[in-house]
């Protein structure tokens, strides 16, 4: 049975935490994850802004006239009927992000460029 002999002249220390190159690189994930999420975000109520928009036949008054429509519904709403609209806005939300983020799926990690490869604008 061979046993391997501790080198007691192997003076290199262990590694301990990250290297500034790794958290550069963890940093920039999570940086354009961030970017990714706030973009879809950005998306979605846009796309509730288009409904709203569509509601109102595209005008402005009309707009206006639909989101005070459904300002004055939700204040003069009881407790039940509140919390009714709230989840029918969350799911509408998650719908619409996830057909977003389907959409836009290609786009979740960054663009892997190859070492040296020139910038592509």
């Amino acid at each position: 049975m061979a046993t391997k002999a501790h080198n007691s002249t192997n003076t290199t220390r262990k590694r301990v935490g990250l290297t500034p190159v790794e958290w550069r690189t963890i940093l920039y994930f999570i940086l354009h994850g961030f970017g990714f999420l706030g973009s879809t975000l950005l998306m979605t109520w846009g796309l509730f802004f288009l409904f709203f928009l569509a509601l109102g036949g595209f005008s402005f008054d009309g707009f206006v006239h639909q989101l005070n429509n459904l300002t004055t519904r939700y204040v003069a709403a009881d407790a039940e009927r509140m919390t009714a609209f709230l989840n029918m806005f969350a799911i509408a939300h998650m719908i619409l992000s996830a057909a977003v983020i389907s959409f836009r799926h290609d786009r979740i990690l960054p663009e892997r460029r190859l070492e040296g490869a020139p910038h592509r604008d």
